[in-house]
């Protein structure tokens, strides 16, 4: 291995070094993980984590982690990538991951804000040498996808890079459970670059940049009756409305990385992102279905910079610190066709008229941390920090979390971890919106009330406690406990016409669950199984109280009820089999339904999903290294409604996909 390899894998392995993990639970995908998934590297990153335990699916791609909303922290090669405001597409290609690690419980204090799960990814690199591949991907909905990357290194410089573009017709969740929606065409693209130089064997300097475009077409339910009357008339179809979302996510990050051969290590990191949604109304039938045609923008710019640091005192003791800074700034410019009504709400004119409704706003997170990561013995590992936190945005707060974990090696096969964090997680800026809600009296797009609190920080107590057992050499268990206690509980609901998120405090929440995975891997065989079971419960809105129904609104104040993305049991299971050059492959999921109806007091069926796949390597003479690949999706047909158009801050209704085909040829060089 050539000197420039031993220091990149150097390098890589003191990177690595400033991200502890103990305490926490962690559940990883290896490339090798992804690439045996029925659809492989074509699988989007939200499904690749929906096989693992306690992430539960819900419409346009979201994820809920032990019982969260959102509250999810990407990091590529240890570098915090700010969130980008909430769409249909994916932001990042999972053709990138070499490694991606989940990352929940009691976190120790290097992490913060967003605290429900850290999704810690290490991108592909060419420090391994010189190749790439081209795939093509397509089938049911009318879906084609090429996707291409390459990678090398020559001398001290490395480089990967990775771009994808795709379409297809099936771009979002159907709102009827027939097999094909109607207006649903969908374009993605996207392309992501790592860029790296070794200035010295103890230094690196590192660019990475990414970039994805996405437009889509909303679907649309026949057969709606209209509601209001626009220039004399009150007919339209349904079938034939025109909405339209569009959205773009940008970021780069620069990164200087480093140790003294010895005791310190470090990486200083400056990053910038850029994001911006548009919802496009069609703007004759939306007026006449729900008296409102907006066209919304909203765009955040996000910069910043973050420190990591680790001092190896001694054999015992090695002390991590570091800080983080983020300024933002988003723009909500709002163009609302509405209708004017009495104080009962009939419609006044059939005339509509246009008011726009601008804002923009500036704000901070400020944060430092410091822990000690202490082994106490060969088997006790103790780990404890502070860690602080503030925010200057629509509101100021700050708070001191104490955080502590534990990992204790009960027996050679049999591994104990626990600890404690106080969470301060901040709402999302990009989506807290300065919208004037007087601008509306009078018009269809009157707000139930006027109460608007403004949407505060979440503080949480949490505890988690696990075991690992390993029986034999081929399997390994696991089992996990986790309880929450919060004030201020955060929660997002989609409130208007557009489908953009909007953020809400529940004065108080607490959620607690039960993890258990099972991992088997032996020969040519391999298989998993991870089983969830979940509660989320927060009591009295006492944010953006506007956008909620008075007789709900009053319910919520008096009762604890679950929150709209609760799932109580959750589960995920898959496996491959190797025969020769072919890899039997299958995955799928199961769940008791999320919650719907008045203040979610009811729940939707259980669903099953299970996706076949088969994989056929090659190796020709004169064509080289490529891979064949056959998909099928829901193969069952087991047709499941992942949402009613019920429940608190609940849109439309979505059904999961029905059976479908897929094939893919990926070509190695």
């Amino acid at each position: 291995m050539s000197d420039v390899k031993v220091s990149a894998k150097r390098l890589d392995d003191v990177r690595n070094g400033l991200l502890p993990e103990t305490g926490s639970s962690v559940y990883r995908f290896t490339q090798d993980d992804i690439d045996a998934l029925p659809a492989g590297q074509n699988t989007p990153l939200n499904q690749v984590l929906l096989q693992a335990p306690g992430v539960a699916a819900d419409s346009y791609g979201q994820l809920h982690v032990r019982g969260d909303h959102a509250n999810l922290q990407y990091r590529i090669n240890g570098i915090i990538i700010p969130e980008p405001i909430s769409g249909f597409g994916q932001s990042l290609d999972t053709r990138i991951i070499d490694q991606v690690s989940l990352l929940t419980g009691a976190l120790p204090a290097q992490y913060g804000y967003r605290t429900a799960g850290i999704i810690d990814i290490r991108t592909k690199s060419g420090d391994t040498g010189n190749g790439g591949s081209i795939d093509v991907f397509g089938g049911s909905h009318q879906t084609i996808k090429t996707s291409a990357d390459v990678y090398g290194s020559k001398g001290p410089f490395s480089y990967y890079l990775s771009g994808s573009l795709g379409m297809n017709n099936l771009g979002i969740e159907n709102p009827t459970a027939s097999a094909n929606a109607i207006h649903d065409h969908t374009r993605q693209g996207d392309a992501f670059g790592y860029l790296s130089y070794i200035i010295n064997p103890l230094t690196r300097v590192s660019l990475l940049f990414g970039t994805t475009s996405n437009q889509f077409e909303i679907p649309n339910t026949p057969g709606l009756l209209t509601s209001f009357t626009l220039n004399g008339n009150n007919t339209f179809d349904s079938s034939q409305l025109n909405e339209t979302q569009s959205e773009l996510n940008n970021f780069a990050a620069i990164s200087l990385q480093g140790t003294n051969g010895g005791a310190f290590d470090y990486q200083v990191a400056f990053f910038t992102r850029y994001t911006r949604t548009q919802f496009n109304p069609d703007p004759i039938g939306d007026l006449m279905f729900n008296g409102v045609a907006a066209q919304d923008f909203h765009s955040n710019s996000a910069n910043g910079a973050q420190v990591d640091t680790t001092w190896r005192l001694n054999d015992k003791h090695t002390v991590r610190a570091g800080l983080f800074f983020q300024q933002e700034h988003a723009v909500f410019n709002n163009s609302v066709n509405v209708f004017a009504v009495d104080d009962n709400g009939n419609q006044l004119s059939d005339q509509p008229f246009n008011i726009q409704d601008n804002s923009s706003k500036t704000g901070y997170l400020y944060s430092l941390y410091a822990q000690d990561e202490w082994k106490l013995t060969d088997r006790l590992t103790l780990n404890y920090g502070l860690r602080y936190d503030r925010m200057d945005e629509y509101t100021s707060a700050s708070q001191l979390s104490p955080r502590i974990g534990m990992v204790y090696t009960l027996t050679p096969t049999t591994t104990v971890h626990a600890g404690y964090a106080r969470y301060f997680t901040p709402p999302a800026f990009e989506l807290v919106s300065g919208s004037t809600i007087s601008k509306f009296n009078g018009t269809t797009n009157q707000s139930p009330s006027s109460q608007n609190d403004p949407v505060q920080p979440e503080r949480s107590h949490y505890f988690d406690i696990g075991v690992t057992q390993k029986v034999g050499s081929a399997l390994t268990l696991g089992l996990d406990a986790y309880y929450k206690k919060s004030t201020n509980l955060l929660d997002e609901g989609q409130f208007g016409s557009a489908l953009i998120f909007t953020p809400f405090n529940y004065q108080y929440g607490k959620t607690y669950g039960v993890e258990f995975t099972a991992n088997f891997r032996h020969d040519n065989v391999s298989a998993y199984l991870n089983l969830a079971y979940s509660r989320a419960q927060g009591k009295q809105i006492s944010s953006a109280q506007f956008n909620f129904d008075p007789d709900e609104l009053a319910f919520i104040n008096s009762h604890w009820v679950f929150l709209d993305h609760d799932q109580r049991v959750t589960a995920s299971f898959g496996g491959t089999y190797d025969f020769g050059r072919t890899t039997f492959t299958f995955d799928g999921l199961v769940g008791s339904g999320l919650r719907s109806g008045f203040a979610n007091t009811d729940r939707l069926p259980v669903y099953t999903q299970v996706n076949l796949g088969v994989i056929q390597h090659f190796n020709q003479p004169l064509i080289g290294k490529f891979d064949a690949r056959l998909l099928v999706v829901n193969a069952f047909n087991r047709v499941y409604e992942l949402r009613d158009g019920s429940g608190i801050g609940v849109g439309a209704p979505q059904y999961a996909p029905h059976f479908a085909v897929y094939a893919g040829a990926t070509k190695y060089f």
